[in-house]
């Protein structure tokens, strides 16, 4: 009980200031849209599987596609018990033959998923199935918002995995359009501590990549289990989680890991329609989790075309 109560301390601690610029999204309509010393011992990153043993209609490893798909969006109800509803909107590609790697996002604290309609939107354009959930304490439309509740929410994305993955093999529309061994998670602001808990304490196995736009790790001993590639987005400018913090987490990454710091961004203005963050994102989506190389080459490049950011790179 201590250790809970100690937990939750740390976590009202980080929480607290996010509330501010976290309350002032206004979400859209619903579908509008200097690194320091690393961590010893770093282990291999997981590669994704090899051109044999690649899931049935997957392109090989080496190769993302290049299509752009027309896009679906669907509506699910999860729960994780029945006081969590998980509310869910997916997007997916409507054409292709899949299966497409799963990507689970958490959005900020009084957020919501169409707050980030067109960074997800453009993942799915991409290739990608994206999962995102509506956390039942801390979005836009909770009826009892509780801050702490973020604590949970590492549970409910992997949640939310586990339901996609039962869909993948039964439901019509998303029958075999998810490559099991290919998911990733990203999140916001309280989605960024959530992506982080995902790969820490709270460590989901399947995950095998990982986003984390204006977060910060919350827990001490972050980052266990089986090593994963993490891209960390920060505004140096950000108010309500500091690029300070941001760092920090990115330094305590044992694995591959890369840092884009836009230089005028705020906390919000780096998921609001920037391009350089939606182009370098979905490359590093390109190269994480279909292995495609050429996306890794490109990286740098397109996360700093023009000058708006820079981009260090210890994949």
């Amino acid at each position: 009980m201590r250790r809970r109560t100690a937990a939750l301390a740390i976590v009202a601690l980080s929480v607290a200031g996010l509330l501010n610029a976290c309350s002032a999204d206004q979400p859209p309509a619903a579908d509008s849209p200097t690194a320091g010393p690393r961590s010893p011992a770093p282990s291999p990153a997981p590669a994704p599987p090899s051109a044999g043993g690649a899931p049935k209609g997957l392109p090989a490893a080496g190769t993302a596609p290049t299509t752009r798909f027309q896009v679906e969006v669907r509506t699910l109800r999860f729960h994780r018990g029945p006081d969590r509803p998980l509310t869910t909107t997916v997007w997916y590609p409507a054409d292709g033959d899949g299966p497409f790697p799963l990507v689970v996002f958490s959005h900020g604290l009084t957020s919501e998923p169409a707050a980030y309609a067109s960074v997800l939107r453009s993942w799915a354009r991409a290739g990608f199935v994206v999962a995102a959930p509506a956390f039942p304490h801390t979005s836009y439309r909770a009826r009892d918002f509780d801050a702490l509740d973020v604590i949970n929410q590492p549970a409910d994305a992997s949640e939310v995995i586990t339901r996609m993955l039962a869909l993948n093999e039964t439901d019509g529309d998303l029958r075999g359009r998810i490559a099991p061994a290919r998911i990733g998670a990203a999140g916001h602001s309280a989605g960024g501590i959530t992506t982080i808990g995902m790969f820490s304490g709270a460590r989901d196995p399947r995950l095998i990549a990982g986003i984390v736009l204006s977060g910060r790790r919350v827990l001490p001993a972050p980052f266990t289990g089986p090593a994963a590639p993490l891209l960390f987005v920060h505004g140096k400018r950000d108010k309500t989680v500091r690029y300070a913090d941001g760092l920090a987490a990115y330094r305590a990454v044992p694995w591959p890991r890369a840092m884009m710091a836009v230089t005028e961004g705020g906390h919000v203005a780096i998921t609001k329609d920037f391009g350089p963050v939606i182009t370098t994102t979905t490359d590093f989506w390109r190269w994480s989790l279909y292995g495609d190389g050429t996306a890794k080459d490109r990286l740098k490049a397109d996360a700093t075309r023009g000058g708006r950011a820079t981009f260090t790179d210890d994949l």
